[in-house]
């Protein structure tokens, strides 16, 4: 299996291609502020053929390039309900004051093809089997996508902004919530093999087992107790 990742925009917003091989079609993960060249760079890098985009949430860093991208290659763009009205009003989705210098130089809006995610549901994309889980607590419309283990590939979770490396996403924007970012690290992230390969994992990839282990968040749900603060970076 190939991920190729690389960090876009004003934001450093992570951005995945994702392929059985090189040489194959792949699957485009939040191409945020930015990443529309990056994703071309890639793709002619690897000879890809790009079938779709995946959205782990409609915050503006992770969908500015959604117009473009899916444009280029007349692929759909897969976002969860409770996010569509993002790609069209990021304003109301992070509020009036954060980032508005920047939304003047971005092409909101929607694709020609945009397609609904569901809890549960299972993505057959480009030869791979992505598991969807809604996993509210960023955005009231968060999801996470896993892929099972391949070969010598362990499984990995594109967590979007649930888990990072000893971290989680904040919860103060609009439409974000600690009580349900606790419970969907109980439900999402929890119950998956500690050898879970989680991205995006900021400066280094991390693993289910070792956030277990140290991140405070994932021990305070684990250990059943109440909620800590949640970190107030990033989008």
């Amino acid at each position: 299996m190939l991920i190729a990742g690389f960090p876009a925009g004003a934001w450093g917003t992570n951005c995945y291609l994702v392929a059985p091989a090189a040489g194959e079609e792949c699957v485009i993960i939040d191409p945020g502020h930015q990443a529309a060249e990056g994703v071309e760079e890639e793709l002619r890098k690897h000879r890809l053929k790009p079938v779709a985009v995946v959205l782990t949430h409609g915050h503006i860093d992770h969908v500015a390039s959604v117009v473009p991208v899916c444009g280029a290659h007349g692929v759909p763009a897969w976002i969860h309900p409770e996010d569509r009205y993002m790609m069209s009003d990021p304003e109301k989705a992070i509020g009036r004051s954060f980032g508005m210098p920047l939304l003047g130089e971005l092409t909101v809006g929607e694709p020609d093809d945009v397609r609904e995610l569901t809890d549960g549901a299972r993505l057959e994309l480009a030869g791979l089997e992505f598991s969807v889980a809604h996993a509210p607590g960023h955005t009231k419309g968060s999801v996470t996508f896993g892929l099972p283990q391949a070969a010598d590939i362990p499984p990995v979770l594109f967590s979007g902004d649930l888990l990072f490396a000893g971290s989680i996403g904040r919860t103060d924007l609009p439409g974000g919530s600690m009580e349900d970012m606790l419970d969907s690290l109980a439900r999402v992230c929890l119950p998956l093999d500690d050898s879970t390969v989680v991205l995006p994992g900021h400066n280094e990839h991390t693993t289910i087992g070792r956030e277990r282990a140290t991140n405070p968040y994932l021990r305070q749900v684990a250990a059943g107790q109440g909620a800590v603060q949640a970190p107030r970076r990033g989008m």
